[in-house]
C-alpha cells in the first residue's frame, strides 16, 4: 500500500475542483452558466413565462435554431421547464424553474458590475489597441 502524504492529499483535493481543469465537477456548468444566449435567455424569462415566438423576440440576434437549442439545454439542466397547453394551435410556454431563479441575482450582480464599469474597459481596451504591436 502506498502511503500519500497530507500535502499530496491536500493538492490532489484542489486539483479536483479547480474550474480551469476540464475534470472539474463545475467546469461543464461554468461554461454553460456564461454562454451569452443562455444568459439573454434567462434574463427574458425573469419576466415571467414566454412562448417561443415571444423569447425570438425578445432575444435580439438569436436564430430559432440557437435559440432552440439553448431552450434544450436549460431545461436538461433543470433551469428551465417546458410546459404544453393543450389548445388549438398547441401552445408551448417556457418559464424559470426555482434554480433557474435562483440563478437571476448573480446574472443582476454581474450586469449591474459590467453597467459600472463599462468606461473603464473601454479605457483600457483603447489603450491596449494604441500600443505599438509586439
Amino acid at each position: 500500500m502506498t502511503t500519500v502524504s497530507a500535502a499530496e492529499r491536500r493538492a490532489e483535493r484542489a486539483r479536483a475542483y479547480n474550474a480551469n481543469l476540464a475534470e472539474c465537477p463545475g467546469h461543464d456548468l461554468l461554461g454553460r452558466l456564461s454562454d451569452k444566449w443562455l444568459t439573454l435567455v434567462v434574463a427574458a424569462l425573469a419576466e415571467g413565462p414566454r412562448r417561443h415566438g415571444e423569447l425570438a423576440a425578445t432575444v435580439a440576434g438569436a436564430t430559432q435554431k440557437m435559440l432552440t437549442q439553448t431552450l434544450r439545454t436549460l431545461e436538461r439542466d433543470g433551469l428551465v421547464t417546458r410546459t404544453v397547453v393543450p389548445e388549438t394551435p398547441v401552445k408551448v410556454v417556457y418559464a424559470l424553474t426555482p434554480l433557474g431563479e435562483s440563478l437571476l441575482p448573480i446574472q443582476r450582480a454581474i450586469k449591474d458590475w459590467a453597467e459600472t464599469h463599462i468606461d473603464e474597459v473601454r479605457e483600457a481596451r483603447d489603450g491596449y489597441d494604441a500600443r505599438p504591436s509586439r
